[in-house]
């Protein structure tokens, strides 16, 4: 493995500015493709209607008054085990 690393290594420092792009690119994709894929697309911002701004306000009183539905509660519901 150190032997890939040092030839990865002495090749991308042969490597012109516009080919490490890529190649740090294609790493990026390698390593954290989900973070990658995110990143490439806008983020979308909803406007919110009155009516959503009062369920959230309800929303966040219940979980400030403890009302809130516990994290394996939910996990139970689903099936889903730990």
């Amino acid at each position: 493995m150190a032997d890939n690393k040092e030839h990865a290594h002495k090749l991308i420092d042969r490597l012109a500015p516009e080919q490490l792009s890529a190649v740090v690119n294609l790493l990026e994709v390698m390593v954290e493709p989900l973070s990658h894929s995110l990143a490439q697309f806008p983020v979308e911002e909803e406007e919110l209607t009155p009516e959503t701004v009062a369920a959230l306000d309800l929303a966040r009183a219940s979980l400030a008054r403890g009302e809130g539905i516990p994290h394996e509660e939910v996990l139970r519901e689903f099936g889903i085990k730990r």
